[in-house]
């Protein structure tokens, strides 16, 4: 029977030594070996010195491969079973990180929850909290299943065997740098012994066809610590967004084996957990001030899902030798850019002013269709004059102040016209394509100077 030993591997040159070394002696680079367990041949082998055959593998023509879909568990949380893509998948993997305390663990215990209820069994794994911490936390949550078990527990040789015993439904570990393996010295949560641990847990989940979810902490960069090879191992890793100090939570998916990662699911925290919100654009409009000065409405795509959010802006002289930009939701470089623009292009002096950008509720736009919306917004603060309440705003800024087009047009449309909004500002379509949404009028920009005149003025009047 073939043994495993340990060897310290250089993650630069792929080199091999027996013990550690600050410095690896093959490519000279410090701090790259990583403990790494390998699998000795067979004395038999060795005896021999035959080489190791695996099994002979079959390769099959494409058209005769079955195409059966995956018998997905069905799962009672919308907003969760869209960003998985239709709900779990037995026998994967899923990485969940996101901050410290943004809701990772309650959103997890509460899906444990669910899942129990139709009395089959579902195993909570944490290396970090007691029994009676979790149990505090479930009564607050309302959670009393009896098919619940919790495992207080940090030996993955503990964590598989009660896998094995029992053949939970779902298995969830919290968390996966809080576990170690007895085959590896290294200490808990190092590089070694985060990826071993996973690809157990990988290989246990494939072998008993049981899901099991790993929560992650992450940087302080946003990603998830440890190898970046964790990511590649799992099948599905989903990060949980948001401000801690504001109460809505987006749940990204940044791969999915089983689905897509366009999708994205949004939660709101309350004393009873995160509860899913049906209708974000609804939630992030409904505490905007009509005819506010410097606000503007964004129809932007989390994924493939619209969204309206509301773009806060506010242009105010500042004595100071450089002027301050500050943003909350959207990236800095962006709003430099767009600066830069209405100044050279629209004319707005700006050298001279402090600009706050603030994205409300806590949501963070990645996508260049709110330029427009940010650009307007700036320019009402500075000339002081409100943009109309019934507009919804979306195109991309050029570097030349032209507007470019963006995706899904029609779906921004419906959605903004679902929601009351009776006129869009948009860039011109390319092509003359033909856009129709009932109810609304479709005000069309060349250039970030007109559509400002065009929002400005039409609120004057």
């Amino acid at each position: 029977m073939s043994k495993s030993r340990t060897r310290f591997v250089c993650q630069s040159c792929g080199a091999t030594q027996a013990r550690w070394m600050g410095r690896c002696p093959d490519c000279g680079e410090w701090n790259t070996l990583v403990e790494t367990l390998i699998e000795a041949p067979s004395p038999r082998s060795a005896r021999r010195g035959e080489p190791l055959v695996a099994p002979e593998s079959k390769a099959y023509p494409l058209p005769e491969i079955p195409a059966n879909a995956h018998e997905r568990l069905v799962v009672p949380m919308e907003e969760l079973s869209r960003v998985l893509g239709g709900g779990i998948v037995p026998g994967s993997v899923v990485l969940i990180g996101g901050d410290p305390g943004i809701g990772k663990s309650t959103l997890l215990l509460q899906l444990a929850a669910i899942m129990s209820e139709d009395e089959s069994p579902v195993l909570y794994i944490s290396g970090e909290e007691s029994p009676q911490q979790i149990k505090l936390r479930a009564e607050r949550l309302g959670i009393r299943s009896p098919h619940l078990y919790i495992l207080a527990e940090t030996s993955l040789e503990q964590i598989l065997l009660q896998i094995d015993r029992m053949h939970p439904r779902l298995a969830i570990v919290d968390s996966i740098q809080s576990i170690r393996t007895g085959e590896l010295s290294a200490s808990v949560g190092s590089v070694s012994q985060v990826r071993e641990c996973a690809s157990q847990l990988l290989r246990q989940a494939k072998a008993e066809n049981v899901p099991i979810f790993i929560v992650g902490h992450v940087t302080k960069t946003g990603s998830i610590a440890g190898p970046r090879v964790l990511e590649h191992i799992v099948d599905c890793v989903l990060y949980l967004e948001g401000e801690r100090f504001h109460a809505y939570r987006l749940l990204r998916s940044v791969k999915n084996r089983f689905g897509s990662t366009d999708e994205v699911g949004v939660f709101e925290m309350r004393d009873s957990g995160l509860v899913e919100v049906s209708n974000p654009s609804e939630v992030f409009l409904a505490e905007r001030l009509e005819r506010a000065v410097g606000s503007t409405v964004a129809v932007t795509l989390e994924g493939s899902r619209p969204l309206l959010v509301e773009v806060q802006a506010l242009v105010s002289h500042t004595s100071l030798e450089l002027p301050r930009r500050t943003c909350n939701g959207v990236d800095l470089n962006r709003v430099l850019l767009l600066t830069a623009v209405l100044s050279k292009r629209v004319g707005l002096r700006l050298a001279d002013q402090d600009i706050f950008v603030n994205i409300v509720g806590g949501l963070r736009v990645r996508e260049p269709a709110v330029d427009l919306a940010i650009a307007v917004a700036i320019a009402s603060s500075f000339y002081n004059r409100p943009v109309a309440s019934d507009l919804a705003i979306f195109g991309e800024v050029g570097l030349a102040g032209e507007l470019r087009s963006v995706s899904q047009t029609d779906r921004r449309l419906r959605e903004a016209a679902k929601l009351g909004f009776a006129r869009a500002l948009m860039p011109r379509v390319r092509g003359g394509q033909e856009l129709r949404a009932e109810g609304m009028q479709m005000i069309m920009a060349r250039s970030v100077a007109e559509a400002i005149h065009v929002a400005l003025e039409r609120d004057e009047a």
